[in-house]
């Protein structure tokens, strides 16, 4: 149960090879798989890690050795994450660059093409972030991390709200001043 049936060097290096083959892997196929947009590309990740398990950890099914594994794949990620984070312009390099996909209130169908997202994708996206059309977005933009960062056309209601409620606060207080002043005088 504890005993090691593979050599620990092997135990150290198949996880770390498997972790760079995923990256490269989900910086080859894009953002998308990362967004999660569709049942699809769900149960692609939810398989990938058991379709990748027998790589990792080869004849070896000890706990030692799954603990081995494990403390082996976070310290992977804790370097890499650690690297790239003083060497931004190979994070960017690794992570990607953003993908406009609305722009000044206009889908940008090429860009949404290459992200291979379909136009009612796009719209679910925008429904969860409380949308009801694109009409009004101003902007949207896929990230490399895969989340969605979307801008207003308009100012949001409560915005509006409020900067009425500004400008009558300010009319009260000079209505104030004007009444202050006459009895003075």
């Amino acid at each position: 149960m504890f005993a090691l049936v593979v050599p620990i060097a092997e135990k150290v290096l198949r996880p770390i090879i498997v972790y760079l083959a995923l990256v490269i892997l989900l910086r080859i196929f894009g953002k998308r798989e990362l967004a999660q947009l569709n049942p699809f590309d769900l149960v692609v990740l939810l398989t990938l890690s058991n379709t990748v398990q027998n790589a990792i950890i080869g004849n070896d099914n000890t706990i030692s050795g799954g603990v081995l594994e494990a403390v082996t794949l976070m310290a992977t990620n804790y370097l890499v994450v650690r690297f790239l984070f003083r060497h931004r312009r190979l994070d960017q390099i690794v992570e990607g660059k953003p993908t406009t996909l609305i722009e000044r209130g206009k889908v940008q169908h090429k860009n949404l093409a290459r992200e291979l997202l379909t136009h009612s994708e796009l719209l679910t996206v925008l429904h969860r972030q409380g949308f009801d059309d694109v009409d009004e977005v101003e902007q949207c933009v896929l990230e490399p991390s895969g989340t969605f960062a979307v801008k207003r056309k308009v100012p949001a209601q409560d915005d509006i709200q409020y900067a009425e409620l500004v400008r009558r606060l300010e009319s009260i207080d000079t209505r104030l001043a004007a009444l202050a002043g006459g009895k003075g005088a």
